[in-house]
């Protein structure tokens, strides 16, 4: 099994940083794409910003130029550093990690608790 725990929500006003990490740990063999998610009241849950194993980012364009996300394999840590934040990004955000636990075993998608992010004045 693989676990991730999330750090950094918190309140923040507009305009205003945040940054967000999360942490993997358990049985893992290899990790593949890690990404952040976010879900805010009464809307489905959205890709914030993935990064593959090989450093490739991608990003919603809501986020593009004030959200980095970043990753160290040696330490399955993945963060998201957000910036120029907006009343718009307040959500619950998710870590997601596709992972093997196993050379034979397939990718499995595990998920973070959460942490909530509010940007208001």
């Amino acid at each position: 099994q693989v676990q991730l725990v999330e750090s950094g929500g918190g309140l923040v006003q507009p305009g205003g940083s945040l940054r967000l990490s999360c942490a993997a740990s358990g049985s893992i063999f290899y990790i593949n794409v890690m990404g952040w998610y976010r879900q805010a009241p009464g809307k489905d849950r959205e890709l914030v910003a993935s990064i593959t194993n090989g450093g490739s980012a991608n990003y919603a364009d809501s986020v593009k130029g004030r959200f980095t996300i970043s990753r160290d394999n040696a330490q399955k840590t993945v963060h998201l550093q957000m910036n120029s934040l907006k009343p718009e990004d307040t959500a619950v955000y998710y870590c997601k990690v596709d992972a093997k636990y196993a050379a034979w075993a397939p990718v499995y998608d595990y998920w973070g608790q959460g942490t909530q992010v509010i940007v208001s004045s």
